[in-house]
């Protein structure tokens, strides 16, 4: 059984973020008020309320990368992970991290990219030609 998360967090402005989350992610809308919006974030609910972004800080060590913390995420199959970076890459976005294979050939390997939407909040997409090794050890 699929459980969907849900997750809201602050944004700068609802204009800007529907704008990326539609053109650049391209998630649904779903609901909305003068001060918040819903959003089909591949297969989840975020919800954008205007607001101050949360703090983030470079504590999350990954490999050679210090990564922000916290961050909103997603986990692709490969082919969806891969579509979303071309997707991304056409348009122009400016990557924390760039897509990259992490852990090659070791338990675990998985493809990601980090970015910002337009409020600062941080992203990273992984992609697994397996899913279920997402788990893996």
């Amino acid at each position: 059984m699929f459980n969907p998360f849900h997750i809201a967090y602050h944004v700068t402005s609802l204009e800007e973020s529907r704008k990326f989350y539609k053109e650049y992610l391209g998630c649904i809308e779903g609901r909305s008020t003068d001060t918040w919006v819903d959003f089909d974030f591949f297969g989840h609910q975020i919800s954008l309320h205007l607001g101050e972004p949360f703090k983030t800080t470079r504590t999350g060590k990954v490999g050679q990368h210090m990564v922000l913390m916290p961050r909103i995420g997603v986990v692709l199959p490969l082919d969806r992970w891969l579509a979303l970076a071309q997707r991304l890459e056409a348009k122009g976005i400016v990557f924390e991290i760039p897509p990259v294979v992490r852990f090659r050939g070791e338990p675990g390997e998985q493809c990601t990219m980090f970015f910002l939407d337009p409020s600062g909040n941080p992203i990273e997409v992984k992609g697994f030609r397996n899913l279920p090794a997402v788990f893996a050890s």
